[in-house]
């Protein structure tokens, strides 16, 4: 399980307004399979996951479980680093969602 920070944490938009954190999580199936999306609130994100109402990809293969979890300070930059994830190959997801240190404690219970 790994996570970390994509973007600049301390930038503003123009309006002054600060700009809101884009989380890009991975889950693993119970097929083994990996499915990456974006989201605002990993925890509720998760919750609409395992209750059915999220993805139709992983409605079909719950249970899920969080592996990954990166923090993006813009839209922009969540959805590009989400297109890089799902082009990764099965291997390089492996390496990323093994490769860290754990998920950051707030995301741990999930």
């Amino acid at each position: 399980m790994h996570s970390k920070t994509m973007g600049l944490a301390d930038r503003s938009t123009p309006k002054g307004r600060k700009r809101r954190r884009t989380y890009v999580y991975v889950v693993e199936c119970r097929d083994g399979s990996f499915y990456t999306g974006l989201t605002i609130d990993v925890k509720k994100r998760l919750g609409q996951h395992t209750s059915g109402k999220g993805a139709r990809y992983t409605r079909s293969r719950l249970p899920i479980k969080l592996v990954h979890v990166e923090t993006c300070t813009s839209l922009s930059a969540a959805l590009k680093r989400e297109r890089a994830i799902k082009k990764m190959s099965r291997g390089m997801k492996e390496a990323l969602v093994s490769g860290g240190r754990g998920l950051p404690k707030k995301f741990r219970a999930l």
